[in-house]
């Protein structure tokens, strides 16, 4: 493979996982997503001391920004090294949180085009008065359709480019729900690397995790006060969870008429917050056990959730993860839940050939081209300028700067108040030559616009919008260009990092 694949730690392995205790509920196979890999997994989840590794991730459009995807494969990865450390079956499961309602984020994808262009497309937005419909129930509708018609008009031809919109076509239909298309074509994505994708809104699931939430509310008001000094104590030490807690909020979500609603203590019951429908405990229990579907945990409680369900030694999370996962650790202690360790996801760059093609031919690093748009263009296009005006900017600018000095020092023998007058001129003269060197830099930029549209075509491929690439771009493109086999190299490489991460540190038990 040509492409190149640079690593971007988001932070170092402080935590390590060990070995614990549990086993997988055979009841919650039918909730893994069919793939190529489910059923394999499946058997190996059966044998006794089976454990798990997970992510998880909202679902999204194409399936979502490659830092979805790096989750994923991160899993893969640790999952391997465990398996070979400990002897025994370690599987690496994607949590699709289907639950999630924030239509926004997940209804958008990006691409560079052949032309080198960012493209952005978006399904239509909901209406501002629309129910916070989970996205396990969210319709794609008829427009995906002409999405995927400007993606097929925006790839170029390539050895993978069918395969890649057959691949999509089959999982992004006009029927098919946000929730159901990311995780059928992320599961099929997913499976040559062994990773398997679960429904955290399948029955099954629902069912199972009914009780824990149920047990949730009961603890209500302790994890408040928990998670408030929780709070205090990361503050103390200088981190910031990144996440609200207090204001009577639970941890639990319940869909009602205005869509997926935040459970608040209220009065010895519960309300929600923005329906301001009232219920008990008794009646929020009656739903766990007749309409399960209807709960769902937010942030806090979803990896406890997933840790009371699955046999998870680690969750590998991103960056805002990491801070608010901190907080965390009471609720496990209040659910009497094994706490899984969490580890930064892996993180990086793709740099295609193209990137490195305009790196070599103006001798410059990808870090150059990782700085904000407009100062490698400066930078080069100065480099351009004949030395003779270079020396001559130079020589003005040192003479402006001595002469004007010895001129302050004159004037303020024979009137302080004309020191200021002379600072004044002195400023006007060296703004004059700046103007000077800006325009003739202008000149230089509109002759070699052709090579610093390279660069800015370079840079757009791993700076989109002068956002990290991970966090912009789908994975559509490059499995367009470089193929299914993108998704093992990836996995190779990340379990290479990983292994040098936890180099001496895991637990042989």
């Amino acid at each position: 493979m040509t492409l190149r694949i640079v690593a971007t730690p988001l932070a170092p392995v402080t935590e390590f996982p060990s070995p614990r205790d549990g086993h997988f509920d055979t009841a919650l196979a039918d909730a893994l997503v069919p793939s190529a890999a489910s059923d394999s997994a499946v058997r190996k989840l059966r044998e006794s001391g089976a454990l798990v590794v997970t992510t998880g991730q909202q679902p999204g459009l194409f399936t979502g920004p490659l830092y979805t995807i790096y989750k994923a494969l991160s899993t893969a990865a640790l999952a391997r090294l465990l398996e070979r450390q400990w002897q025994r079956p370690v599987v690496p499961v994607f949590w699709i949180a289907g639950d999630d309602h924030d239509f926004t984020e997940a209804s958008y994808a990006a691409w560079v085009t052949a032309e080198g262009e960012l493209r952005k497309v978006a399904l239509p937005p909901r209406l501002p008065d629309a129910p916070l419909t989970p996205l396990y129930r969210q319709p794609l509708g008829p427009e995906i359709g002409s999405i995927l018609d400007q993606l097929a008009k925006d790839l170029p031809a390539s050895a993978f480019r069918e395969q890649t919109l057959d691949w999509l076509r089959r999982h992004y239909r006009t029927e098919a729900t946000l929730a159901g298309s990311f995780a059928g074509a992320l599961a099929e994505l997913l499976a040559p690397v062994g990773i398997v994708c679960l429904e955290s809104t399948h029955p099954a699931v629902k069912r199972a995790a009914a009780r824990y939430l149920v047990r949730a509310l009961g603890l209500a008001s302790e994890l408040d006060r928990d998670l408030a000094q929780r709070t205090v104590d990361l503050r103390d030490m200088g981190v910031d969870p990144g996440v609200p807690v207090g204001e009577n909020a639970t941890l639990v979500m319940l869909e009602g008429p205005l869509g997926r609603d935040r459970l608040l203590v209220e009065n010895g019951g519960f309300s929600t917050r923005r329906s301001h429908e009232r219920y008990s405990l008794e009646e929020l229990q009656r739903i766990a056990a007749d309409e399960p579907e209807r709960l769902s945990p937010n942030v806090l409680l979803r990896p406890v959730v997933e840790s009371a369900l699955l046999p998870t030694v680690a969750y590998l999370a991103g960056p805002s993860e990491l801070s608010y996962l901190a907080l965390t650790h009471p609720v496990y202690e209040r659910m009497r839940v094994p706490r899984q360790v969490v580890i930064p996801r892996w993180s990086g760059i793709l740099v295609e050939p193209r990137v490195d093609r305009v790196s070599q031919k103006f001798n410059i690093e990808l870090e150059d081209l990782l700085e904000p748009g407009g100062a490698l263009e400066s930078r080069l296009v100065r480099s351009q300028l004949p030395e003779e005006a270079s020396r001559a900017l130079r020589s003005l600018r040192e003479s402006l700067q001595s002469g004007y000095e010895a001129l302050a020092r004159s004037a303020a023998d024979i009137d302080p108040t004309l020191t200021r007058a002379v600072q004044g001129t002195k400023n006007q003269a060296l703004a004059g030559l700046k103007e000077t060197e800006k325009k003739l830099v202008q000149h230089l930029k509109r002759r070699q616009e052709i090579e610093l549209g390279q660069i800015t075509k370079a840079r757009t491929l791993i700076l989109p919008d002068n956002q990290p690439q991970e966090r912009v771009l789908t994975i559509a493109t490059f499995h367009a260009r470089y193929g299914p086999s993108l998704a093992s190299e990836l996995a190779d490489t990340m379990e290479a990092w990983y292994a040098a991460a936890l180099e001496g540190a895991l637990d042989p038990s």
